[in-house]
């Protein structure tokens, strides 16, 4: 898509007056009393928790916001091959591939060594390594991925719209109150015209505050962002602009001699373009405030940095200036360490809240989003009595371990990039070769869970090699046994809270009487001991819970979909009408077998558990009946 030609214009390019674009959003009327989560913010990290916790109507969800509307520019625009995934759970990755910028190759630039003052190509590397992720890395306005998800929400069964103009002004809990109580009170005031000044209160059973860098949740809880300045002022703009430099539209990282480094970005639409430009360095506890930074500033240095080549900005769509820093809390809830085993979490902090740091890496929007996702399937399964409610430590546990690698990164990626505060000066051969080495961190597909009650021991890792325990589930393209569609395996996880067993067949005729495929099926109908008789509730489709998935080795063709176990095939709904997309093949005919693209051991066999989140929870043998009810055992609660 090409839009942006005649100036800048916030919301969907798809209409085409610009007016149509910007329609009011948000709920009317006073805030509820009572309700079972209140998510304070809506960035990233609260709108993905809110879409998320919409999905189930039985949930009643606040989310709030102290602006006046939705954000319509700037701030963060890469979204991350994982976050993309993530997205398609969401059900919007398809708008979003139309809509943005695919980040296909960077190039790299330094200083001409026969004329050092200016600039020169020095490298370019495909931007994400082959088979990575179905997805690409993609750049889109922080704005549009906010409408996604406004939409989604909107859609959803608990139909729900952020109150905006609500100011916090502190949260107060009662850590010995049952789970079941609405034992956090929070105050909000109105800030919008007519209201100001205007108390409202909400109990809450939980709160979470999505509420960024100076989060007054956070404070309330007695946290505290830890960390130190790089001391380095850099600002970041979107132009319409004119240049004769040639990779305007590659993502580019440009070192110079003396002027520092310049990140090129380009953006959606085919015009704009994003800069990253190295500013100055700063003193010991300076704001960059102080420096009284002009966008004219911006633009003089970014000219100084490309040259030989030009750079005629015709409009600035947004800009601002910033400083480099790495802080992290040490803890994601209001629980202290000492008090684990004895206390359940009320209050949680997400995103901006927990951890900041520069925007270059691209990751900040991105492990902000997956800090709800981690959170989100969580709060719902322990408001709807699936899980214990100390399945909630986990969230902490398992985000705090993540985005000490994010400062660990960035605080080194910032350093390379700072080229004009280091001796030596820039070293383009350097940068390139730390970008293609970080490559998987920086596409998001590198978090790795730690063991835990959600993530099993690696026992039985090599039945499924390309599937690791910990790490999400790496999707492959297969085929639908009940129409021969070609569809990616991955895309079964939505984002509806519930768990998946991807069953992978070994050779044999998975329909033959004793096949292993067969006696899992027996077992997870019939057993007892079968999680999926214990979790699901009474009446509910078979799939609620533990959703039961299927891939064979045969090529399609080669089966009969009517002679396979009728797990495979559940009756579901009020009609009970078949469901056909639990079964998979091989797509042999487009040469993606997914067995030896992902490892699978082709003789014995495997199950993969999968998270609500996408992450692999266990692989186990395809007989370890046992193996897979103690893993939900340790998680879940019967079914009421």
């Amino acid at each position: 898509m090409q839009f942006h030609l005649n100036g800048f214009q916030p919301g969907d390019p798809e209409i085409a007056d610009p007016a149509d674009r910007i329609r009011a959003s948000g709920a009317a009327g006073a805030v509820p009393e009572e309700v079972d989560v209140l998510i304070v913010g809506c960035g990233p990290a609260g709108l993905t928790l809110a879409a998320q916790l919409a999905q189930f109507p039985d949930i009643k969800t606040c989310i709030v916001e102290q602006k006046p509307d939705r954000l319509l520019v700037g701030q963060a625009d890469g979204v991350a091959c994982r976050t993309m995934e993530m997205f398609h759970a969401y059900g919007f990755s398809e708008r979003v591939l139309k809509e943005a910028y695919w980040v296909n190759e960077t190039t790299f630039w330094k200083p001409d060594e026969r004329a050092p003052e200016t600039i020169v190509r020095s490298g370019r590397v495909q931007d994400v390594e082959d088979g990575l992720s179905e997805f690409p890395h993609v750049i889109l306005n922080q704005a549009r991925i906010h409408d996604g998800f406004l939409d989604v929400m909107r859609k959803a069964p608990a139909k729900l719209e952020p109150y905006y103009s609500r100011r916090l002004l502190d949260v107060q809990a009662d850590p010995a109150a049952d789970p079941a109580d609405h034992a956090v009170t929070v105050r909000l005031e109105r800030v919008d015209a007519g209201r100001d000044g205007r108390l409202e209160t909400i109990k809450a059973r939980y709160v979470v505050g999505c509420d960024g860098a100076r989060s007054i949740v956070r404070k309330s809880i007695g946290r505290e962002l830890h960390g130190d300045s790089a001391n380095h002022a850099w600002g970041v703009m979107d132009v319409l602009a004119v240049t004769d430099f040639p990779d305007i539209r590659f993502k580019s990282l440009i070192q110079s001699a003396k002027e520092g480094s310049l990140l090129i970005i380009p953006r959606e639409g085919g015009y704009m373009v994003r800069l990253y430009v190295e500013l100055a360095k700063l003193d010991v506890g300076e704001r960059v405030a102080n420096r009284n930074i002009t966008a004219d500033d911006v633009i003089a240095k970014a000219r100084r940095i490309l040259k030989p080549h030009t750079l005629d900005v015709k409009e600035i769509a947004w800009w601002s200036v910033y400083e480099i820093g790495q802080r992290l809390t040490d803890k994601f809830d209001d629980v202290p360490e000492a008090e684990i085993a004895t206390r359940l979490p009320r209050i949680f902090i997400a995103g901006d809240a927990c951890h900041t740091h520069s925007p270059k890496a691209g990751q900040g929007m991105n492990v902000s989003m997956q800090d709800a996702f981690n959170l989100g399937w969580k709060l719902a399964a322990v408001l709807r009595k699936q899980c214990a409610p100390s399945l909630l430590h986990s969230y902490s546990a398992e985000r705090q371990a993540v985005a000490k690698e994010l400062i660990d990164f960035d605080r080194e990626w910032a350093g390379i990039l700072a080229s004009a505060a280091k001796a030596g000066g820039a070293d383009a051969a350097k940068t390139q070769d730390y970008f293609v080495r970080h490559g998987r961190y920086t596409a998001g597909t590198a978090t790795h869970y730690r063991p835990s009650v959600l993530t099993g021991a690696a026992t039985h890792q090599y039945l499924a090699e390309g599937f690791v325990i910990g790490k999400r589930f790496h999707s492959a393209p297969v085929i639908r046994l009940g129409d021969a569609k070609p569809v990616h395996l991955g895309h079964a996880g939505q984002a509806d809270g519930r768990f998946r067993v991807y069953a992978f067949s070994p050779a044999e005729d998975p329909a033959a009487a004793g096949s292993a495929i067969r006696a899992l099926c027996s077992f997870l109908s019939e057993a007892r001991e079968s999680p999926v008789r214990r979790y699901t509730p009474a009446g509910a489709d078979i799939d609620s819970v533990i959703d039961m998935r299927a891939v064979f080795q045969q090529e399609h063709r080669e089966l009969a979909v009517e002679a396979m176990p009728a797990l495979l095939l559940p009756r579901k709904g009020r009609y009970g009408l078949l469901d056909y997309e639990k079964m998979f093949c091989p797509d042999l005919k487009s040469g993606h077998d997914v067995f030896a693209m992902r490892g699978i051991d082709r003789k014995a066999g495997c199950m993969v558990v999968v998270r609500p989140d996408q992450y692999v929870g266990h692989v186990l043998p395809l007989d370890d009946f046992a193996g897979l009810a103690a893993y939900f055992d340790g998680i879940m609660l019967p079914a009421r």
